[in-house]
């Protein structure tokens, strides 16, 4: 194939992001991890289905970063994934010095790739990575809103009984407890939620939306969610592959939007062959607009507590 995403990372949700690359064949893929064995045994089992699901895109597994040169898209994973009991941002040192090195690897063999950021928590590594690769804002995006709208949507779906495909739903901000999901940009078929439900219940879906990722680390017990974040992320993948110029709910680096400067924060974006090709600014009511405000000082918080951290 002419184009090529690798994805770093060979836990759950990298390897996951890799298959469906592979099953959708939208690039040929390059899986990398430090463990020695695991990205080439998860790849050599993807090859083995290869002949079932009838894809032919070329796989490898590898811990060279030299595989990776002239990818066009990167995303990265790697980290550690979220315990019982934990907030994604106790995650913030060790994951940063990760993302830091990972960053590094890519930009030397791929200078031209456009970098999506899975690893937690998501907003504050957006900056380590725009930090470390040089990057122009548009080239680094942070996967969050299409996975939390995902989880609305199919909350809202539950709820009514409806199928996927007809609902939309809308998540602002940062990806954690402080997200802002918006019930009056979310439809069914184009009907706002908000004609469809109580005050009650669609507060409770806001409530599950915020509590989603937590929910699935409690019943798991010894991991985190993968099959909607590696969709999630392979969604915009896609956008970017093909040029779909597709809106999508992204973390991407403000320079005013919204009234943020210089900081990733979550917001409807259009994705192309270049990575962000606009930032779509919403207009939001004034409670929106506090809650946004209030979700934009959590993250930056993180990043100031970034700047304190030898990594």
């Amino acid at each position: 194939m002419d184009k090529k995403i690798t994805v770093v990372g060979a836990g759950n949700v990298g390897a996951t992001a890799a298959q469906r690359v592979a099953e959708k064949e939208l690039a040929d893929v390059v899986l990398i991890d430090i463990l020695e064995g695991i990205p080439q045994g998860k790849i050599l089992d993807m090859a083995e289905a290869a002949p079932i699901e009838l894809y032919n895109s070329q796989l490898q597994g590898s811990q060279k970063y030299e595989d990776t040169a002239n990818s066009n898209v990167v995303i990265i994973t790697a980290g550690l994934p979220r315990k019982p009991g934990m907030s994604r941002d106790d995650l913030l040192a060790t994951n940063a010095r990760i993302v830091k090195q990972v960053t590094q690897e890519i930009v030397k063999y791929s200078p031209d790739t456009i970098l999506i950021i899975v690893s937690n928590p998501l907003d504050a590594m957006c900056h380590v990575a725009y930090d470390v690769s040089g990057f122009p804002p548009n080239r680094v995006i942070g996967m969050a809103g299409v996975l939390d709208s995902a989880r609305l949507r199919a909350f809202i779906s539950m709820e009514l009984n409806v199928s996927v495909s007809n609902v939309h739903a809308c998540v602002l901000g940062g990806h954690g407890d402080t997200m802002v999901p918006l019930p009056r940009y979310s439809t069914v078929a184009g009907i706002p939620i908000t004609d469809l439900l109580s005050e009650d219940r669609i507060e409770a879906l806001v409530d599950r939306t915020r509590k989603g990722g937590a929910e699935i680390v409690g019943l798991l017990k010894t991991g985190s969610a993968y099959y909607a974040p590696s969709a999630a992320a392979v969604e915009m993948a896609e956008a970017i592959i093909k040029d779909q110029n597709k809106i999508l709910p992204c973390a991407a680096y403000l320079k005013g939007e919204y009234g943020i400067h210089d900081l990733f924060i979550g917001v409807p974006v259009k994705l192309g062959k270049s990575g962000i090709e606009q930032v779509i600014e919403l207009k939001l009511a004034s409670n929106e607009s506090q809650a946004l405000e209030t979700s934009a000082k959590a993250v930056q918080n993180l990043v100031d507590t970034l700047k304190t951290l030898d990594y």
